[in-house]
């Protein structure tokens, strides 16, 4: 198998302008501004810290940009990780999650180099909205401690619990902290309406975090800043290995083993938010991204990225909107955006320690109705009622349990149920004295009607032939009997057949030539044919018995009627 990897910026800096540079300077100039706030809120709700959020911002952002398969991708810090990075840490601790996320990039990158890049694309969309609409439900959820300040030390990990916490702290309100906080998303939503440029949770950081910092130094104001709770940045963290704290009598195959659920999960949904960002994208600027290229880019920046302190990372929907909206052409654009991040960091680092825990709440608090999707839920709710549980199973499970059983339990409903349809829709039809053929394309006749001969049946498959109808051919057959000589079986709209299908069809032949009577089979499709004799079935039966179309089986079945 040939690797198939071709980073899209060697391919863009062929003939690369200054005019293209500058688009591309400016728009990254502009993206990592807005990625800031978005990259430190990010951090600190996944459990671990500013400083975090931000290098993931700079080497995820500087390395899915070089190593990617897309124009325009920005990648960094995601809210669709934050549930389930929170329940690595709970679980595992710091190191378990950095040896989860280096997994995670391994599994990318094996996605990408045995090119499953348009699989991951076949994820239901019921599934996708069920997950996404859970995750920004709980991202809301986790902001009411810091939203109302109330100070609680150690909030609950799950749903139910949390809320329960909440409520029997309600009269602790800090009352300041609730009004920046609502504040806040009042400046985000409304920042918009007078500039497109600005960002509006960096209007709202900045603003917000001088009128804190004027209350609690000249109003004796109450207030938690980043300051108070974290280690602020004072530059880039030396690389460094995971350490590994193992439980007792635990192994470290048995950690990698415990860990790797969490891991594959952080891999689809990687891979699903990244392949999504970069379709959406492609439809904006009428490019055609790499899949297979893009999930070994994403691999590449989860793998090295935890060495200094990052959380897992991935292609960012609004972030490369911005980049495009803003002019950016080429992978130089996300390069230069976290080249800003990093100065950033080096040199305002320290002035993060001041912005208002409840001002990083309303920011999130947008981020998780953005994400919420609640106008697909709506949409939904009109489609078929199997579409609709699934969404909700989803939703319910993420919510309620975690982001990993959800998934799985989404995909194998959604899977159930296509085999269902696809059941419902294959019939199984079957004839004794005539055939209308004014609806059919194989005939080479002008006859209105297709007179079958004595001691002969037709059935007709309509459908693929695979292990979910070949009980329902079975039941069929049982329906009809009489002393027949020849048995067609129609099989011109089978699209495929699988392995119990074809197990199902040498039954029917080896049954029926025990009772005395020769399968014909009629309009067989080529790849059909080929699966057929590759098993052996052509040759049970005879290639005289495999018949082109239905006028040729008839006369077959006349022939050998008569003998």
């Amino acid at each position: 198998m040939q690797l198939h990897f071709q980073p899209r910026l060697f391919s863009c800096l062929k003939g690369y302008s200054k005019e293209q540079f500058s688009a591309d300077a400016m728009a990254g100039i502009i993206v990592g501004i807005v990625a800031l706030p978005l990259a430190i809120a990010f951090g600190i709700a996944s459990g671990v810290g500013p400083t975090e959020g931000l290098v993931t911002a700079i080497i995820a952002g500087f390395l899915i940009s070089l190593f990617g398969g897309t124009k325009v991708q920005i990648g960094g810090p995601t809210g669709a990780f934050i549930v389930i990075i929170y329940g690595i840490i709970e679980q595992h601790g710091l190191s378990g999650l950095m040896i989860a996320t280096i997994m995670a990039g391994i599994l990318l990158v094996l996605m990408g180099v045995f090119k499953l890049g348009n699989v991951i694309k076949f994820v239901p969309y019921p599934v996708i909205v069920g997950f996404t609409g859970g995750i920004a439900l709980t991202i809301f959820s986790t902001q009411m401690n810091d939203l109302f300040g109330l100070g609680i030390e150690k909030v609950p990990s799950d749903f139910v619990s949390k809320w329960i916490c909440y409520f029997q702290n309600f009269t602790h309100i800090n009352w300041w902290a609730l009004a920046m906080g609502v504040l806040s998303v009042v400046v985000i939503v409304y920042t918009p309406k007078f500039s497109k440029k600005i960002p509006g949770s960096l209007v709202a950081i900045i603003i917000m975090t001088l009128v804190g910092w004027l209350l609690k130094t000249y109003g004796g104001v109450s207030l938690t800043t980043i300051g108070d709770l974290y280690t602020l940045p004072k530059g880039m963290p030396a690389p460094h290995l995971p350490s590994f704290a193992l439980a007792e009598g635990q192994t470290f195959w048995g950690l990698i083993q415990s860990l790797f659920p969490s891991a594959l999960t952080i891999a689809l949904l990687g891979a699903i938010e990244s392949l999504l960002s970069a379709m959406v994208a492609d439809g904006v600027i009428s490019d055609h991204h790499d899949s297979n290229t893009e999930l070994i880019g994403q691999g590449i920046a989860n793998i090295i990225c935890p060495f200094f302190g990052g959380i897992p990372a991935t292609g960012a929907i609004a972030r490369t909107m911005t980049n495009i909206n803003n002019g950016g052409k080429t992978p130089v654009a996300g390069i230069i955006h976290a080249v800003v991040l990093l100065l950033i960091l080096l040199c305002l680092g320290q002035l993060v320690g001041f912005i208002p825990m409840s001002c990083l709440a309303g920011v999130l608090i947008v981020v998780s109705y953005n994400m919420s999707g609640w106008r697909s839920f709506v949409g939904l709710a009109k489609n078929p009622k199997s579409d609709f549980a699934v969404l909700i199973t989803t939703f319910i499970l993420t919510v309620i349990f975690d982001l990993t059983i959800a998934i799985e339990v989404g995909l194998l409903l959604a899977v159930v149920l296509f085999i269902k349809r696809t059941n419902d829709s294959t019939v199984i039809r079957s004839f004794h004295h005539e055939i209308d053929p004014s609806s059919d394309t194989d005939f080479d006749t002008h006859e209105e009607k297709l007179h079958i001969p004595e001691r002969v049946e037709v059935y007709e498959i309509d459908g693929p032939y695979f292990f979910g109808i070949a009980n329902k051919f079975d039941e069929v057959m049982m329906h009809t009997g009489g002393n027949n000589k020849v048995r067609i079986i129609r099989m011109r709209k089978v699209s495929f057949i699988d392995s119990t299908g074809i197990h199902n069809l040498e039954l029917l032949c080896q049954q029926s030539q025990r009772e005395g009577i020769q399968v014909v089979l009629s309009g067989v499709n080529e790849n059909v044919h080929a699966t057929l004799q590759k098993a052996g079935v052509i040759d049970m039966l005879g290639t005289e018995n495999v018949c082109r179309h239905i006028n040729i089986a008839l006369e077959r079945a006349r022939m050998l009627a008569e003998v």
